[in-house]
């Protein structure tokens, strides 16, 4: 498994996402990443045969969420039933994925500085709360990318003015965690199109 190929597959679902009574309608990225024969999936939006369309036959070791807004985690338990992998989520999130699961938890928490490992190669947990209190973003510098869920966009900060969250708090954490980070780093976001960390810093 170590030394062949890692690769970061993509696939965009549809769903809802419900939050202060309001619900609209979103379109998830779904991202996987690893070789031929092992991966981790990050965030498991609205349709688990949508996730499985990228997992493919490789064996699922880890659903790492990003956070536990209901279109990123909806999916998490049945994907766990699916394919025998833990789910990982900062305990920060426990009131948001209440919302969403109320009879059933993750396996695993994630903390800042956390590595997952996955076919040789690591993503780097970095906790960026503000969009959410236990958002969090995965590093991969060997790939030169990092998954920021909905922390960091093309054209910008996550959305906040809804409950638990706070734009200060955001604003804040992506100087702190993701600025530092090389210009040239790709953003995988969790909605929307790719950017670099360069070309957001230079907004």
């Amino acid at each position: 498994m170590a030394g062949a190929e890692i690769t970061v597959g993509h696939g965009v679902v549809g769903g809802t996402f419900s939050l202060d009574g309001e619900t609209h309608h979103v379109e998830n990225n779904i991202w996987v990443v690893g070789n031929d024969s092992e991966c981790v999936v990050i965030d498991a939006p609205h349709d688990v045969d949508a996730v499985l369309d990228v997992v493919g036959d490789r064996r699922v070791v880890a659903i790492v969420c990003t956070h536990a807004h209901d279109d990123h985690v909806r999916a998490a338990p049945e994907l766990r039933e699916r394919v025998g992998a833990p789910i990982l989520l900062h305990p920060d999130d426990r009131p948001l994925w209440a919302l969403t699961h109320t009879a059933e938890l993750w396996d695993l928490d994630l903390a800042d500085g956390d590595k997952v490992d996955v076919a040789g190669t690591k993503l780097q947990v970095l906790h960026t709360p503000g969009h959410a209190p236990g958002a969090v973003c995965l590093y991969a510098a060997e790939l030169g990318c990092v998954f920021t869920g909905d922390t960091l966009f093309h054209g910008g900060p996550g959305a906040t003015g809804r409950s638990y969250s706070d734009l200060p708090t955001l604003e804040e954490t992506i100087r702190a965690k993701l600025f530092v980070l090389p210009d040239d780093t790709v953003v995988h976001t969790g909605h929307g199109d790719d950017t670099t960390i360069g070309a957001e810093k230079n907004r």
